[in-house]
């Protein structure tokens, strides 16, 4: 159907063009020139065979004007789909302002010119494009600065509700989900605030779950699995943030970028990505450091029983673990591997690889 309008069209076209040349024909007196007597009727088959030429010529090679046409559309419509609306709303607001400035500016000048007029349009489409390029890359950091602005609560009810509002979002790097256990954080009800997973970290962990590595394959797709149940099983906020900052190309790097937009933290359990957060100044929640702080706290002296697993590195020694992993090295332990006895604390060391437990077998 568009494609018999735009030939409809570009046939009325020639034969408007048509009627032109032959009226700009018979004002010149282009048919005497050319030894033709010029009557009236001979000026109006004149100008109706222009009509129709011209109009026949639009007519056949319109097809190959509505071919590139619709190609071009196409292409602008595969574009615009890959564009967020927020990017097309903001890069709009943009070349609007930079249209204003220009304009303005344009007024100051009040020289007749073919080149300054030259110039002032180059102008106005440079800072018309600069500016729709600035709205769009600071989308993020625009949308915070105005939605930071609070009206202030003259109630008890509207302080409380301004305390929630303070609550930060918590940013979810690639390695905490794949981890899983951000899920029974959030079960526990210790995470209050919106969880935000970028979708620079869901393209990641789309491109682990596709691997050819079975073991980042498997990976992958509990990172997903995760995800959807902590959708769907919890009544905790998740958001999808649809942005990215196009001019960094790590993800960690954009995780940081994208919490000091926010105003939130990061969670995580990578120790060089909470190190580089130390240097910059976000606040990071580590999962490692959460389960260190969590363990039972043990003291030299107190009993416990345990079941002694293997020998030590030392002569004689044993080895026994706690329910969350943490290695109980036991003096004089190697004769009782495989029962279960009670051993009284000597001494505890934490390492930044954790917790290690010294004890010995508690005298019968």
């Amino acid at each position: 159907m568009l494609k018999k309008i735009l030939r409809a069209l570009f046939t009325l076209i020639g034969g408007t063009l048509g009627y032109v040349l032959g009226s700009w024909g018979n004002s010149t007196e282009l048919l005497p020139k050319l030894g033709i007597n010029n009557t009236g009727f001979i000026s109006i088959i004149f100008v109706v065979l222009c009509i129709i030429f011209i109009g026949l010529i639009f007519y056949f090679i319109s097809p190959f004007i509505n071919s590139g046409i619709v190609k071009a559309m196409e292409y602008l419509e595969r574009s615009a789909q890959k564009i967020p609306i927020v990017d097309i709303v903001f890069a709009g607001i943009g070349a609007l302002i930079g249209l204003i400035i220009s304009v303005l500016l344009s007024t100051l000048i009040r020289v007749d010119s073919i080149i300054i007029t030259i110039i002032s349009v180059i102008v106005t489409v440079i800072i018309t494009v600069l500016f729709a390029d600035i709205c769009v890359r600071k989308k993020d950091e625009i949308i915070h600065v105005f939605t930071s602005f609070k009206k202030p609560g003259t109630n008890k009810d509207s302080k409380i509700k301004n305390v929630g509002d303070k609550l930060s979002p918590k940013v979810l790097d690639t390695s905490v989900i794949i981890d899983g256990r951000i899920f029974d954080i959030c079960q526990s009800g210790f995470i209050e605030s919106t969880l935000v997973i970028p979708t620079f970290v869901l393209d990641e962990l789309r491109h682990i779950a596709d691997s050819s590595d079975s073991l980042k394959r498997t990976k992958g797709r509990r990172g997903l699995d995760i995800l959807n149940k902590i959708q769907k099983e919890l009544s905790i906020d998740v958001e999808i943030w649809e942005g990215d900052f196009e001019d960094i190309k790590e993800v960690d790097v954009k995780l940081l970028k994208l919490a000091q937009v926010l105003n939130g933290k990061v969670i995580t359990n990578d120790y060089n990505l909470n190190k580089v957060a130390e240097l910059q100044g976000v606040p990071v929640l580590n999962i490692n450091e959460l389960a260190n702080a969590v363990k039972p706290v043990l003291l030299p002296g107190e009993v416990m029983k345990t079941q002694v697993i293997k020998d030590g590195k030392e002569s004689g020694q044993g080895v026994a673990y706690l329910d969350d992993g943490t290695m109980i090295v036991i003096e004089e332990g190697r004769k009782y591997i495989g029962e279960n006895i009670f051993v009284v604390v000597t001494s505890v060391l934490q390492t930044a690889a954790g917790r290690m437990i010294f004890a010995k077998p508690k005298e019968q």
